[in-house]
């Protein structure tokens, strides 16, 4: 039996990082944390990674202004994720990536690099409003670096992120579900596709050591999670027995509403609107040189949008 990868999480504090890491070391990989020398007096991050040396990680000091550090913690492993933020409302560091991709490149070692992606897939977003596009931009030039410096990848594209989008019913302004009033995007029927963080998790670490999914890209779409925000709205009824006043908002209403709002705003509201007026998740199909996780592994037990509302209950 072929010995499992070694893997560093880059990011492994934060919202998807901690799931990543956790299920690296569920599915048996030795696995490491980097520990920023800039943690200063940031005793949750601290704690965290102390539980995380408790489950068995193994934690490498190094920071993103300290290259040689770098490069003697990626030499340490086979693989590197990296799940640092890139959300405007929490903190957005996406090109801090290219100084790890210096490092990987100098290295030498490394068989696989998975960059912090697992939204929207960026290669079909050229066409992104302002200001939110400059995520894809972003990313997009971590890509080009990544594949510059011929470092083997795996993009994940894991589409809307059920801690934001299911738990609300995809409401802007709140994360639990409404009980009373909801509003619908458009006519409500654009199909999205719903993941829990946890199955993101799960599934990404499944590609690290499959040759089926070097250098490509690896969409998340669990077939009972492709749904439209009617749908989802509905499934949140059945669970509390009664039907919600409904207000549609037209598209061009949505997006004169960014008028005013901060930049971090503004950005969602553009993300929001590829999404569930443009369909941009779901709206096309899988082609060549790219894969999709559930039909790869289907021994991950993906967890339904029915059973995640439940929570609320």
């Amino acid at each position: 039996m072929a010995l499992k990868s070694k893997v560093l999480v880059v990011g492994g504090t934060g919202y998807l990082g901690k799931r990543i890491v956790k299920a690296s070391l569920a599915q048996g990989h030795p696995t490491y944390v980097l520990q920023r020398l800039e943690i200063g007096l940031d005793i949750d991050k601290l704690q965290m990674l102390m539980t995380f040396k408790e489950l068995g990680a193994k934690l490498i000091e190094a920071s993103f202004s300290d290259h040689r550090s770098l490069v003697d913690a990626v030499k340490q492993v086979d693989v590197v994720i990296c799940a640092i933020s890139g959300v405007h409302f929490r903190s957005h560091n996406i090109l801090y990536q290219l100084k790890l991709i210096d490092a990987i490149k100098e290295a030498g070692n490394v068989k696989r690099f998975l960059p912090s992606e697992f939204g929207i897939d960026l290669a079909r977003m050229g066409h992104a409003l302002e200001p939110g596009r400059v995520t894809f931009d972003e990313k997009m030039t971590v890509r080009k670096a990544i594949e510059g410096a011929s470092i083997p990848f795996t993009y994940v594209s894991a589409n809307c992120f059920a801690g934001y989008f299911v738990g609300n019913l995809s409401q802007m302004e709140r994360l639990t579900p409404p009980m009373e009033k909801v509003t619908i995007y458009g006519n409500g029927n654009v199909k999205a596709i719903f993941l829990n963080e946890d199955d993101i998790a799960a599934y990404t670490i499944k590609t690290i050591d499959d040759p089926r999914t070097l250098n490509k890209t690896v969409y998340l779409r669990p077939p009972e999670n492709i749904l439209t925000q009617r749908e989802l709205v509905g499934i949140w009824e059945k669970l509390i027995g009664k039907q919600l006043e409904k207000t549609t908002i037209s598209s061009q209403d949505f997006l004169a509403s960014m008028k005013g709002m901060d930049y971090a705003a503004q950005v969602g509201i553009g993300h929001f609107y590829h999404i569930f007026y443009e369909g941009c998740l779901a709206n096309f199909e899988i082609g060549e040189g790219e894969e999709e996780a559930s039909k790869l592994y289907p021994e991950v037990k993906y967890t339904r949008v029915d059973e995640y509302l439940k929570r609320f209950l």
